[in-house]
């Protein structure tokens, strides 16, 4: 079921997004550096997945100003058990994007909020409370924006044109981007390319969307990493989908382009894949 969302709804709903980030940002920076941060392995053998104690108190302060201000919405959050709603609309929450760069001192980290409409993400903000930037994204009906914030400074985000591989910027999260199979599509992009980047995580997106990056390409994702992004990046005039072009709000393999000619390029080479 889709809920049907005016301006007006859209922009109240922006600002809870913005209360709960805001409630996310004390709990981030307390565990950020902090000799005392415990680490857990909530992965399987073979894979390190952590998880801190400041993954959960980021995902607890945000769940709060959800219960106090949209106590009838859904929630799924990646540290918290879902929170079924009854009004059609979803959050979707990811506390700390990037915990192998939180409890390493990078500051590529960030905290993701979405909200979803029972269709697909119409909201999406991605903040790095260390840096003090917000990324926001709003998708309406027939149009979009996004903004970039730190404290009193704001302006739109326009990710930049680009025509051809050969002249893009291209990132990933970790060189082993998920099967071997979808290595070796990652990699035939890769080698096309004038610059490969790894790390960032959410990050690598919001310089998408500012127009420091031309691709991000992924695999492995679940809806927490992904949702965030795609208002944020369709709003600066980009685009986000699966490898074969297909909308992706539920992750999986993901392929963000600030421009439909370079997103088309990389489509044709991960069709093989």
């Amino acid at each position: 079921m889709t809920t049907d969302l005016d301006d007006d709804d859209l922009a109240a709903l922006l600002d809870v997004a913005r209360a709960a980030a805001d409630a996310a940002r004390a709990p981030a920076l307390a565990w950020f550096r902090a000799p005392a941060l415990g680490v857990e392995d909530k992965g399987a053998a073979g894979w390190f997945d952590p998880v801190t104690a400041a993954d959960r108190a980021v995902e607890a302060a945000m769940r709060a100003v959800l219960a106090a201000r949209r106590p009838d919405d859904a929630i799924l959050g990646e540290e918290a058990a879902a929170t079924p709603g009854v009004s059609g609309l979803s959050w979707v929450l990811d506390p700390i994007d990037g915990t192998r760069s939180f409890i390493s001192g990078a500051p590529s980290w960030g905290v993701l909020v979405a909200l979803n409409d029972g269709a697909r993400p119409r909201i999406g903000v991605i903040d790095q409370p260390f840096t003090g930037e917000r990324f926001e994204g709003v998708c309406g009906d027939g149009w979009a924006a996004a903004s970039w914030r730190r404290g009193p400074e704001t302006r739109a985000l326009a990710t930049r044109p680009c025509a051809r591989l050969e002249d893009a910027t291209l990132f990933t999260t970790y060189p082993e981007v998920g099967t071997a199979q979808d290595r070796e599509g990652f990699e035939a992009v890769r080698d096309r390319v004038r610059l490969t980047r790894y790390g960032m995580d959410c990050y690598a997106y919001a310089l998408l969307a500012l127009g420091c990056v031309d691709l991000v390409i992924e695999a492995g994702l679940q809806p927490y990493d992904v949702q965030a992004l795609i208002p944020v990046i369709e709003g600066a005039g980009g685009m986000v989908t699966d490898w074969r072009g297909r909308p992706c709000p539920q992750g999986g393999r993901v392929l963000a382009a600030g421009d439909a000619r370079v997103h088309a390029a990389a489509l044709a080479l991960l069709a093989d894949y």
